[in-house]
């Protein structure tokens, strides 16, 4: 009974992953350094390509480059997906919040929503926003050298 039991319980599991994933609730990516340094460039997001290296720097260190990634504050807010963008610019459920975003859709490969408030975010905040950028990408010398890396 334990076999049929367990069985019944994988099969509702990945039954409600496949539903998930055809709606399109599921969309997430762990992306390859290089991948999104080119992805970033590259138009509709159009990173400054100056920038490019503390951005890469940022995404490794906040969300080892996953899209899907989410993380709780000792303050009970959130950080949502590759930028790790704090829920007090998202609105849990529906759209809201500083960059007028739902932070569910920030998790999405489709980075158009997320990148969007990141550059807004920087915009007004710089890269301190982030405690990754601070603790591991402030000092240049730490910066990947994506120009050898990745040849961009």
């Amino acid at each position: 009974m334990g076999a049929a039991l367990f069985g019944s319980w994988l099969g509702l599991g990945l039954g409600l992953l496949l539903l998930a994933s055809d709606s399109g609730l599921v969309s997430a990516k762990r992306y390859l350094r290089c991948e999104l340094a080119r992805k970033l460039l590259d138009p509709p997001y159009r990173f400054d390509r100056s920038l490019l290296s503390n951005w890469i720097c940022l995404l490794e260190h906040e969300s080892d480059l996953d899209s899907n990634r989410i993380t709780s504050n000792p303050n009970g807010s959130r950080n949502y997906g590759l930028f790790q963008i704090n829920s007090r610019f998202c609105q849990e459920g529906r759209r809201g919040g500083i960059c007028n975003v739902k932070c569910e859709d920030l998790l999405d490969e489709n980075l158009m929503e997320a990148s969007a408030c990141a550059k807004r975010i920087h915009t007004s905040d710089g890269f301190q926003h982030w405690n990754g950028w601070q603790r591991y990408c402030r000092n240049t010398q730490n910066l990947p050298n994506l120009r050898v890396i990745c040849g961009i």
